[in-house]
């Protein structure tokens, strides 16, 4: 959420378009980067546009047009300067010399509003880490927009002191932070080994296009939703029962976006688990963005980087209730093999996205008929607890034959109280 606990910030955004670009591609990448500047309590004012064949090692953009910069900021009474694509700690100290604000990047915009969202202790952990990691290598000697004269966005969490804190300070606190992370990540492998038993659906997504929404419709819940990049940093998991003896774990996940920090996907390692232990992911898609699909191949990245792409996936189109032209559902539907097309604000085709979670679950279960001694009660609780009986037939001498339906990964533990 935006932070209006302080005055909102002015601010100038610049994009640089390089030759394997178009104008119209920047302009989109400058149109997220205004809602992520406007979700870290910033207005933008004006935007700047130069084209290169490759970065400026100095300065990143030309030396001429931070001048230029320089002017509107001090025109326009400017309180920061973001650029889109990542910048040296040199790049940044010079574009300070001439520029007279502070000038910050996307990687550093992106974890701003990730330490203004972190609730949770592990959030605040992994935020962090993710920080101090980004900030390390960018180490110069003026480091200038996070010194205390300045406050506001870009000057959360560590920032504040690095004009006084020096690289041995800073890797023994990436390691003691590092550590906790581990401590806790040791905690949720037990938590998550207790679950293990309980068919597993993990939400991704793009952020902002309607992930715990849509876990607030399917399990009747109340998890905290905006309209807002990052809303949700923490997984949320709930219980969403489909009869009395089929039940899922519902989980969300933080939202992911272009050119998502790579020190933050590691330092999220542990939330991201729920994502690489998942049996089904739904991947939500706000069908009704103009760059959806760019979107989709995003979020497809990480999930490689996750090695999580290749796991059953429903994609659910969502947001269709703001679709101008629906003409691109039918389109969508040839496309994409398990596709759903919902409303989650709505609650419109949440039963058929349901079908095809129980779809793909039924895909992971065989039916298997054997003899049990009902003399054993650990094997009537084991069959009972992990698999669902069809079909129940009393025989002589103490044994009865069940027909049981039966996950995949559950049969070793079934067919060694079996007699088939």
């Amino acid at each position: 959420m935006a932070n209006y606990d302080r005055e909102r910030e002015r601010a100038v955004i610049v994009g640089v378009i390089f030759p394997h670009q178009t104008r119209a591609q920047v302009e989109e990448y400058l149109d997220e980067l205004e809602l992520l500047a406007d979700t870290a309590g910033a207005d933008v004012v004006c935007r700047v546009y130069q084209e290169r064949d490759k970065p400026d090692p100095a300065f990143f953009i030309g030396r001429g047009k931070a001048e230029q910069i320089a002017k509107i900021v001090e025109e326009e009474k400017i309180d920061l300067v973001i650029f889109d694509d990542d910048l040296s700690g040199v790049q940044i100290r010079n574009l300070e010399n001439i520029i007279n604000c502070k000038i910050i990047d996307r990687t550093t915009l992106i974890l701003d509003i990730f330490a203004s969202h972190a609730r949770t202790a592990p959030a605040k952990i992994q935020v962090e880490l993710a920080q101090l990691e980004y900030l390390l290598p960018r180490l110069t000697g003026k480091w200038r927009h996070l010194s205390k004269q300045y406050g506001g966005i870009g000057t959360k969490g560590p920032g504040e002191t690095q004009l006084e804190t020096d690289r041995r300070l800073i890797k023994r606190k990436i390691a003691i932070l590092r550590r906790k992370l581990g401590e806790i990540d040791n905690q949720r492998k037990v938590q998550r080994k207790g679950r293990r038993d309980i068919f597993r659906v993990t939400l991704v997504g793009y952020t902002n296009a309607g992930k715990s929404t849509l876990l607030n419709v399917m399990a009747n819940t109340n998890v905290y939703v905006e309209d807002k990049l990052f809303a949700t940093l923490d997984a949320t998991t709930r219980v969403i029962k489909f009869s009395p003896t089929k039940k899922v774990l519902l989980t969300d996940t933080v939202g992911f976006i272009r050119k998502l920090p790579h020190h933050l996907i590691a330092s999220f390692k542990s939330t991201l688990d729920e994502i690489i232990e998942a049996d089904i992911l739904i991947h939500v898609v706000d069908i009704s963005a103009p760059n959806f699909r760019e979107q989709i191949k995003v979020v497809e990245e990480t999930l490689e980087e996750l090695n999580s792409l290749d796991k059953p996936t429903i994609i659910a189109f969502n947001k269709i209730d703001k679709l101008q032209d629906r003409s691109i559902i039918h389109t969508l539907a040839k496309e994409y093999e398990n596709a759903v097309f919902i409303s989650a604000s709505r609650g419109v085709n949440i039963q058929a996205l349901k079908d095809k979670i129980l779809q793909l679950i039924d895909d992971h279960y065989v039916e298997i008929t054997g003899k049990v001694n009902v003399s054993n009660p650990e094997a009537m609780s084991v069959i009972y607890k992990l698999g669902e009986v069809l079909d129940v037939k009393y025989d002589d001498d103490n044994y009865i034959t069940l027909k049981i339906k039966v996950e995949k990964r559950h049969l070793p533990k079934i067919s060694a109280y079996i007699l088939t």
